[in-house]
C-alpha cells in the first residue's frame, strides 16, 4: 500500500502545486485570465480565474489531503490514531468520489458548458477525481481490514 500511498500523495502535489501557481497569477494551461478560466473554472460566463484567496484554499485542502495517505501508512509520526487516519481518509476519498461523479452528470454539464473545461473535466479531470477517490478509499479501508 505504500506504493499507493506515494503515488496519491504525489498526484495531489502537483494538483496543489497547479493552485499555487493560478494563485500567484499563473494562466497556464491558457494563455491569459480568460482562457485559462475557460480551461480550469469552465462556469457558464466565467471570463477570469478565481481570486488568489480561492486558489490557496483550494491549493491548502489538497495539500493536507497530500499528507494524508503518508500519514496513513506510516511515513512520518502522525498526532492521530490510525483509526482516525482511516475514516478521513474515507471522507477524502468520498469527495473525490462524488466530484468525479459530478463530472458525467447532466446537472454539472450545464453548469460547467465552457470550452475547453467540458471537454477536460469529461477527459481529465472527472476520472482522475474518481482514480484518487478509489486510491484514498482502498487505503482507508485496507486499514480497517488490517
Amino acid at each position: 500500500m505504500i506504493v499507493l500511498a506515494f503515488a496519491l500523495s504525489g498526484i495531489l502535489l502537483l494538483i496543489t502545486a497547479a493552485h499555487v501557481y493560478w494563485g500567484i497569477g499563473g494562466t497556464l494551461p491558457g494563455k491569459d485570465q480568460m482562457t485559462c478560466a475557460h480551461a480550469v473554472v469552465g462556469f457558464r460566463g466565467v471570463d477570469e480565474m478565481p481570486p488568489p484567496v480561492s486558489c490557496f484554499a483550494v491549493a491548502a485542502c489538497l495539500g493536507l489531503a497530500t499528507l494524508w495517505p503518508l500519514a496513513l501508512e506510516g511515513v512520518f509520526a502522525s498526532p492521530f490514531p490510525k483509526a482516525g487516519l482511516a475514516a478521513t481518509a474515507l471522507l477524502i476519498a468520498l469527495v473525490f468520489l462524488g466530484r468525479g461523479i459530478a463530472g458525467f452528470i447532466p446537472a454539472w454539464r450545464r453548469l460547467t458548458p465552457e470550452q475547453p473545461f467540458a471537454r477536460f473535466d469529461v477527459r481529465y479531470y472527472s476520472p482522475l477525481c474518481l482514480l484518487l477517490g478509489a486510491g484514498f478509499a482502498v487505503l482507508a479501508l485496507s486499514e480497517f481490514t488490517a
